[in-house]
């Protein structure tokens, strides 16, 4: 399978400007999916230079590519550290996440992540784990579901949402996307009725694969694993992971609160390269609508022996 036809790599220019640095280094994309951002990332390495990369997802094995400096990691990215010391790898030079869903997994029907296509609604990235959509559909309670729809989907009428699912699973129990997305096109009006589909299969393909709490974990390990100096870039798609990224680069921690030192000096890890996060040109929204909402946010490890 292409590149192309797998997924188009988002800002790839601007990223890989942002990261790669020093073409001797160690460098690591935890989300390889079609292999665009990695491919880019080995053609300005040297014959010195490696690459590390993750994905938890039996697919992306398709798009592996033959470099000695080249490793695959057949994992979450939550693993990260653990990995990189089995290699035995302790330092590296920057780190790369694409937190979007690759194209790929919109266009399979069965995989259940696109509401325009019918299928079994299961939404798992790693397909050896248990829990799909229709397992949270079916068993979570009426205040579970609704949590999982307001906080991970944003939707202000999420409760609603919660009690129409659990009276209509009494009747039959939820298997396939297309009836499920009939009984939610009631919720939103006509003109905004894509994007609140777009909110409920959100909210439940974070839940499934827990998204967030496999970000958090990501996100804590990289300052022991990134040398003084270091990239971390990070690729957002929704309000809720850029929000975490952001507070992590610019405090250290996920509720964005600032510590400072006796002199006033912000402590964290990290200095953000810009203040404002990185969107893409019209040009590659025009080629690539998936970019539309993306951010790239990048941010240096600080070398504290200065």
């Amino acid at each position: 399978m292409s590149e192309k036809e797998y997924h188009i790599p988002v800002m790839l220019k601007e990223t890989l400007q942002g990261l790669v640095l020093n073409p001797d280094g160690i460098y690591v994309d935890v989300t390889f999916g079609g292999g665009g951002h990695s491919r880019g990332i080995l053609d300005l390495l040297s014959k010195k230079g490696k690459l590390i990369a993750f994905d938890q997802d039996q697919d992306a094995c398709q798009n592996i590519f033959e470099d000695d400096r080249f490793l695959f990691v057949q994992s979450n990215f939550c693993y990260l550290k653990n990995f990189l010391r089995y290699h035995g790898i302790s330092l590296v030079d920057g780190i790369l996440a694409d937190l979007g869903v690759s194209s790929h997994h919109f266009d399979e029907s069965e995989r259940g992540f696109s509401f325009r296509l019918d299928g079994e609604l299961d939404m798992r990235m790693n397909r050896k784990t248990e829990l799909t959509a229709a397992t949270v559909l079916n068993t979570y309670t009426e205040e579970q579901l609704a949590d999982v729809f307001y906080h991970y989907g944003e939707l202000s009428n999420a409760r609603k949402i919660a009690a129409t699912i659990v009276k209509a699973r009494d009747r039959e129990p939820f298997q396939k996307i297309l009836p499920f997305v009939e009984m939610m096109k009631r919720f939103f009006p006509r003109q905004k009725e894509k994007k609140g589909l777009a909110c409920v299969f959100q909210a439940l393909r974070i839940e499934v694969n827990h998204e967030l709490e496999a970000l958090q974990e990501f996100l804590q390990q990289t300052p022991d694993v990134l040398k003084p100096g270091g990239r971390l870039a990070v690729l957002t798609y929704h309000s809720l992971e850029d929000r975490m990224v952001k507070n992590f680069m610019k405090t250290g921690n996920f509720e964005g609160i600032l510590n400072k030192d006796f002199f006033g000096n912000i402590i964290a890890p990290f200095k953000p390269i810009s203040g404002k996060a990185i969107t893409p040109q019209l040009s590659e929204i025009e080629k690539n609508p998936r970019a539309r909402s993306a951010k790239l946010r990048i941010a240096e490890l600080i070398d504290k022996t200065n």
